[in-house]
């Protein structure tokens, strides 16, 4: 390695390089409180518990049940895929987590559709469904892309499907942000801006996914 490659970054502490790797996982996290919070509510009201959130009971039990464990499990455990010391490790552990974000993330895709399909709310209106399905359709074939690529060692291609994937994943959480200034400013959204709003929170975060995978991309490891 040259001296000049070495110069490129200015060298940082083993604990300043920590800290950094674990304020994205840790802002992704808290992006997802709400949705988790949310679904924390209705597994309670699954489980016999006090009804906080009424429309729990127009839905399906099992599939509401798996896509609230899936979204959970996918919002949480995917965070932490973005920490490089994980990654780095020669354990396995990214793989094994991969995997398993794999079936939770098609699952939350699958299970919302299916219930955006059948157990829809009709003052939702068609457009709003037309979006669920897409974004829902667009995470379930970004995962599979992205699984598709690591089979074939394609790593670039790999992580990029997976950001897109976990970033449309992630869309309930910035949904609050995007309908909270129209609530506070104009009540509740009628069809219309609902629909438009909750889309909104979806481009977003798949804004902010090509921006980091364009701005951070897979590095090649130098020659040594």
């Amino acid at each position: 390695m040259t001296d000049e490659s070495m110069a490129v970054r200015p060298a940082r502490s083993p604990r300043g390089r920590a800290r950094g790797g674990w304020r994205v996982p840790a802002g992704l996290i808290a992006l997802s409180l709400i949705p988790l919070v949310a679904g924390a509510l209705r597994m309670t009201e699954l489980a016999g518990g006090p009804v906080i959130m009424p429309e729990t009971r127009a839905l399906a039990p099992l599939p509401l049940a798996l896509h609230i464990l899936g979204v959970s499990a996918y919002a949480i455990l995917g965070a932490f895929q973005f920490v490089p010391r994980l990654r780095r490790r020669r354990n396995g552990w990214h793989r094994r987590a991969g995997r398993l974000l794999v079936g939770c993330g098609l699952l939350a895709a699958l299970t919302g559709m299916w219930m955006s399909l059948f157990h829809g709310r009709p003052e939702d209106g068609g457009l709003l469904l037309g979006f669920r399905l897409v974004f829902g359709a667009a995470m379930a074939v970004s995962i599979v892309l992205g699984f598709a690529a690591i089979r074939r060692r394609d790593v670039s291609r790999h992580r990029a499907w997976m950001i897109r994937g976990y970033a449309i994943g992630l869309g309930a959480g910035t949904q609050a942000f995007t309908q909270l200034p129209w609530d506070l400013f104009f009540g509740a959204p009628g069809e219309l801006p609902r629909a438009l709003l909750m889309a909104a929170a979806w481009v977003i975060n798949l804004m902010v996914a090509e921006w980091v995978i364009r701005r951070w991309p897979v590095q090649a490891v130098p020659a040594r």
